[in-house]
């Protein structure tokens, strides 16, 4: 009796066993692929609870979900001559499990390989403007790249890539502020020059139509005066006309206490042209008949100091000249100055 019951149990054990062996569940978002005695079966099944044979079968489960890969940032050169630092973000899915299974050994691996060699592609292949400024038509032609050796043979299918951050050198950054500042001063610049032409053009009409009546321009003075005194302001600034200046400048006295006529008032714009111009007499060139002599007169010859008058030492072989006397220059009658004192005597006298 015993025995019978030892075998009961025994029974009970190995059918638990090889219905735990034989009973997989598939969940909703995976695959499974059959592998019998190492020949995958023709077709991967679903979602649910699946029967294997408990011995020379075995089961292998793929995920068909997105799946979201970093791209560690790669440095690169772009076609502009310009060291950027690239880094982005893959988001494939499998579409054959059998091909992502068999034909390729770690899937996840060989996606993240192929994300980095095909970033570094795309970054020598662009222009640092492109990177910055045209991100959608980098990431689509950097899907095309990663996509075309991936979704035929090894059943996988890149959906996104999108980059993340371009990193630039500083000076670059630099450089690049500089070029946006000097971009928004011309605008400025523009603006200000068109809305001061436009002003220009308003204040022309303006006095165009205050040029037709004289009232206007007072009334317009007086408005100005206005104006000013109504800031509490304790000095007040009358503008006078030229015209006024011109009136008074008439009757301003001159040199000898008279009035001015209205002929000494007037300025060289009053005049005309024969009034103004002054005879011109020809001057008589040098060799001519009429032209005179011009006298040059006679220059003193200027005497030379000694080295002893100089207060210098006679370099050896070199004999002192004498020193002319005044008797000697009053015989010779050449007028020539009186001698120069002795430059020796007065630095003694003055030490």
């Amino acid at each position: 009796m015993e025995a019978v019951i030892i075998i009961v149990v025994v029974l009970v054990v190995l059918g638990l066993i090889t219905v735990a062996r034989s009973v997989k569940v598939v969940q909703q978002y995976e695959q499974a692929i059959i592998f019998r005695f190492g020949k995958v079966l023709s077709a991967p099944r679903g979602a649910g609870l699946t029967v294997i044979r408990p011995f020379g079968d075995r089961i292998q489960k793929v995920n068909m979900q997105i799946v979201a890969m970093a791209v560690p940032a790669q440095e690169g050169i772009t076609r502009d001559n310009v060291s950027v630092r690239v880094d982005a973000v893959v988001y494939f899915r499998v579409v054959d499990p059998v091909k992502a299974t068999i034909n390729v050994q770690n899937y996840l691996f060989a996606i993240s390989q192929q994300a980095q060699t095909s970033l570094r592609s795309i970054i020598g292949q662009s222009e640092m403007d492109q990177l910055l400024a045209e991100r959608d038509s980098v990431n689509r032609e950097l899907r095309r790249i990663i996509d075309e050796p991936t979704e035929g043979p090894w059943g996988i299918r890149v959906e996104r890539v999108e980059i993340k951050d371009v990193s630039l050198p500083e000076g670059m950054k630099r450089s690049m502020s500089r070029q946006a500042e000097a971009e928004r001063e011309r605008r400025a610049r523009i603006i200000t020059a068109d809305g001061e032409f436009q002003a220009s053009k308003r204040l022309a009409a303006a006095a165009n139509v205050m040029s037709r009546d004289p009232a206007a321009l007072q009334l317009r003075l007086l408005q100005t005066v206005v104006e000013v005194a109504a800031e509490r302001n304790s000095t007040l600034v009358m503008p006078i006309p030229v015209e006024l200046l011109r009136f008074f400048d008439k009757f301003t006295p001159g040199g000898d206490g008279q009035p001015r006529s209205a002929a000494d008032s007037k300025s060289m714009g009053d005049f005309s042209e024969a009034e103004v111009e002054v005879p011109r007499e020809p001057v008589p060139e040098l060799g001519e008949a009429g032209a005179e002599p011009l006298e040059i007169p006679d220059v003193p010859v200027i005497p030379e100091l000694s080295a002893a008058a100089k207060g210098e030492r006679p370099e050896p072989g070199e004999h002192p000249i004498a020193e002319p006397q005044p008797a000697e220059a009053e015989q010779n009658g050449s007028g020539a100055a009186a001698p120069l004192p002795d430059a020796t005597t007065d630095i003694e006298g003055k030490q």
